[in-house]
């Protein structure tokens, strides 16, 4: 009976520390697969630079613009200062608000080049990977417990009558969209660097 209790008790014993062992190893996991999709947001964002810039270097778009047809878009900031002051939180929470716009205000050229039968670039391959790239936020931030801004509906340009209106207000947008991939990218590279190791 004393062999069968000690038995016993050595298996317990065995289990128990298989399972500490588990839970220590399952811990340390948890910074790396953040560290993983933050890795993951900051390439998605610098496929969308690239995209962005590729589209920009379309013959159609040769003339420099000047106008400020979209009033809703978000205000860059790209001051590397600024960079050591981001809360994670609410700069997750901007960057959806940002990002949101930016779909909305895409989706709204996307229809307008339609309706125009312009011969301004595709959008659909920007749009995809906006919501794509959302997406990945989205979940980000639920694990951060980050809330989400409410995101105002965009302040557009009047119907745009011309085939220069549309070549202009594309550019524009893409010209700030390319601003603020090249900012979230910085963005995302700094808020993982603050990340548990």
């Amino acid at each position: 009976m004393k062999l069968l209790g000690d038995s016993s008790s050595s298996l317990l014993l065995s289990l128990l520390l298989a399972q500490l062992h588990l839970l220590a190893s399952a811990f340390p996991a948890q910074p790396r697969r953040i560290q993983t999709d933050f890795d993951k947001l900051t390439n998605q964002t610098r496929h969308l630079l690239k995209l962005t810039q590729d589209l920009l270097k379309d013959p159609v778009f040769g003339t420099e613009v000047d106008h400020h047809r979209f009033k809703s878009l978000p205000a860059i900031s790209s001051r590397v200062s600024d960079l050591s002051s981001l809360e994670f939180k609410p700069t997750l929470s901007q960057l959806y608000a940002d990002l949101k716009s930016f779909e909305h205000h895409f989706e709204w050229l996307n229809r307008t080049r339609k309706q125009q039968h312009s011969s301004v670039p595709k959008l659909t391959d920007m749009i995809s990977h906006i919501k794509s790239l959302i997406h990945s936020l989205q979940r980000q931030m639920t694990r951060a417990e980050a809330s989400r801004i409410p995101v105002p509906s965009p302040s557009l340009p009047p119907n745009l009558a011309f085939h220069w209106e549309v070549v202009q207000s594309s550019q524009e947008l893409l010209q700030r969209f390319r601003l603020f991939c090249d900012w979230a990218s910085r963005v995302f590279l700094t808020l993982k660097s603050r990340l548990p190791a």
